[in-house]
């Protein structure tokens, strides 16, 4: 006979198993199929004579064979694994075409290299240890990463930049005096080669101060010879953390948020390029010109491309002073996954439009989806509508696109959200223009975005707590006529509009669709 527990027990599993499976989210991204598609920028930004080295991210079954139309003098193209590299010492434009072919067909489009003082000339893709393991982050955790890039595919659509953030600094030394790793980085240079020979970009993290946010030592100090006061006396975990428990760390390192008397930034940067870095994230607060300047000109002359992102919350008042010498500027503080932060922050972007141009991004912060936690990681807060919310702004936004989640523990939904190539296109458009509200009413906000191809993306936001109608006047779009309809997660077109354009929208949600004029 059964007992009353038991079958009070199962029906609980029952309806936990009922739940779980009417609550699981949406996927709208559909797959990709298994001809060849081109995917990623159409552009790439290169100065004369430095490193070049991109891969051509495709969609499609395994085994691909790649090759290009003109290919510039300097270039060599690897056609197994899409891979190309060497330098253009030439300024000026260069236009080919790439092509991809397996057993299920072919694809080509078109790509241009703009050789001159740019880079960065779309927002960067990639992923940031920070968000996922903060200060724990080690060199087996960065090439995991890295594979797993690979292995969901996420390199196909465009996803490049593996960054370190805080973590990996111990004392100076070696042959420039610059910042080496602690033993948690056995091998940068090996680490750059083996993130290059997949494809993928190389970043790192510093500050113009004494120490930084996680207590390592930062690019000035107070002794001429790179010593530090705090690791002389031995004031540091094996990590060479400042303090020997959390008490005198968070003490100490708040005592290093300040200048040292001495400069290490030229000596940083020799030691960075030498290792392969490609992206520097700068760490301080409040930003301001002058450390910022120091940093460009030794960038500048580094013989690499280093794309520059300033952290954190740029001060506004100088933003025209301090864009002109960044690809990148955090317009915030730290993002988290909470719908208050998201909103908050993405929805309030507007008065850094006007700086805002290829080669120079604002930076909403990084994207909070997947599996995030700061050393802890968890599922993110937000909830699917969110999610899409949260993607489709910051592609609205052209904001840089840095993954901080567990790329190891990505599932299918999390998979779906960063693999819709119509999506990121918004974000890697040619243009650079960056979208802003074109209307209110109430809960219900619209955004739009001009393209290179002179279409609209236009997102129909619903912030409010209950499923609405939002609704864009072509008006407001300075948009005549008959529009085609794109629904660009779906990735589906619609029926053709006229006047205007309207869709129910759930709670917290979002609509994204691409409007062209119908002729």
């Amino acid at each position: 006979m059964i007992s009353l527990a038991r079958l009070l027990s199962a029906a609980i599993v029952v309806a936990v198993v009922h739940s779980s499976l009417a609550a699981a989210p949406e996927i709208l991204t559909p797959p990709a199929g298994p001809a060849p598609r081109i995917n990623g920028p159409s552009v790439f930004g290169l100065r004369p004579g430095s490193p070049f080295f991109y891969y051509i991210p495709v969609t499609g079954e395994r085994p691909l064979t790649y090759s290009v139309d003109n290919l510039p003098k300097g270039l060599t193209l690897d056609g197994k694994t899409g891979i190309l590299t060497g330098k253009i010492v030439t300024a000026g434009e260069y236009r080919m075409t790439f092509r991809a072919a397996n057993h299920r067909g072919k694809a080509e489009k078109a790509f241009r290299i703009a050789v001159g003082g740019q880079i960065a000339l779309t927002p960067p893709m990639g992923w940031n240890s920070w968000n996922c393991w903060g200060g724990a982050v080690s060199q087996d955790k960065v090439l995991s990463s890295a594979k797993a890039l690979v292995a969901t595919g996420l390199r196909d659509h465009g996803w490049r930049f593996v960054n370190i953030d805080d973590g990996w600094q111990a004392t100076r030394g070696g042959r420039n005096n610059g910042i080496q790793p602690n033993s948690k980085f056995p091998d940068m240079a090996r680490l750059g080669e083996q993130l290059h020979a997949q494809g993928l970009a190389f970043g790192i993290y510093s500050t113009p101060w004494r120490g930084t946010y996680e207590g390592h030592i930062g690019s000035s100090g107070d002794h001429a010879d790179g010593s530090y006061d705090w690791i002389d006396a031995g004031n540091h975990n094996d990590f060479y953390r400042i303090g020997k428990d959390d008490d005198a760390w968070n003490t100490g390192r708040q005592a290093n948020h300040k200048f040292g008397g001495t400069s290490f930034v030229s000596q940083d940067v020799e030691q960075w390029a030498a290792w392969g870095v490609d992206y520097l994230k700068y760490d301080w607060n409040p930003i301001d010109v002058a450390h910022t300047r120091t940093m460009a000109d030794a960038l500048a002359v580094s013989g690499r491309d280093i794309v520059y992102s300033l952290s954190n919350s740029t001060p506004f008042q100088d933003a025209a002073e301090l864009t002109p010498l960044a690809n990148v500027w955090r317009t915030t503080g730290d993002i988290t996954d909470t719908w208050a932060s998201v909103s908050g922050i993405g929805f309030d972007q507007d008065r850094w439009a006007p700086f805002q141009h290829p080669g120079h991004w604002n930076d909403p912060d990084m994207l909070v989806v997947g599996r995030v936690g700061w050393g802890h990681p968890h599922p993110t807060r937000l909830t699917p509508d969110e999610q899409y919310t949260h993607l489709s702004l910051w592609c609205l936004l052209s904001a840089p696109l840095l993954l901080g989640c567990d790329l190891a523990e990505l599932d299918d939904f999390t998979l779906g959200l960063l693999t819709n190539d119509e999506v990121l296109a918004i974000d890697q458009d040619a243009l650079g223009k960056q979208a802003t509200r074109v209307s209110t009413e109430g809960n219900q906000l619209v955004y739009a975005k001009p393209l290179e191809d002179g279409s609209i993306a236009v997102g129909l936001f619903n912030t409010g707590n209950a499923a609405a109608t939002v609704r864009v006047k072509f008006t407001d779009l300075k948009l005549t006529g008959t529009a085609q309809v794109r629904d660009l997660w779906r990735q589906k077109d619609e029926a053709p509009a006229t006047g205007e354009y309207s869709a129910t929208v759930a709670a917290h949600g979002v609509k994204l669709v691409r409007l062209a004029p119908a002729h």
